[in-house]
């Protein structure tokens, strides 16, 4: 099952018992990265989101479409 990125960082988020602003402190990002990232908004730093996943042991890269 795909799973939105959205999706994954707020379910994260809520398993580790974090307010959206104690996630964005502990993650060294500004609150509004966090709010983005889980309203599924689209103009979002991929150095910004790495940094938010990092929390959970992740990251993202870009894939080039025609490796898919």
């Amino acid at each position: 099952m795909k799973q939105s990125l959205a999706h994954f960082v707020k379910e994260q988020r809520k398993k580790a018992g974090l307010t959206q602003e104690e996630f964005a402190e502990r993650a060294g990002v500004a609150l509004t990265v966090i709010r983005k990232i889980e309203q599924g908004k689209e103009n979002l730093s991929l150095s910004k989101v790495n940094q938010v996943l990092l929390m959970f042991g992740h990251t993202l890269a870009p894939v080039n479409i025609k490796d898919l």
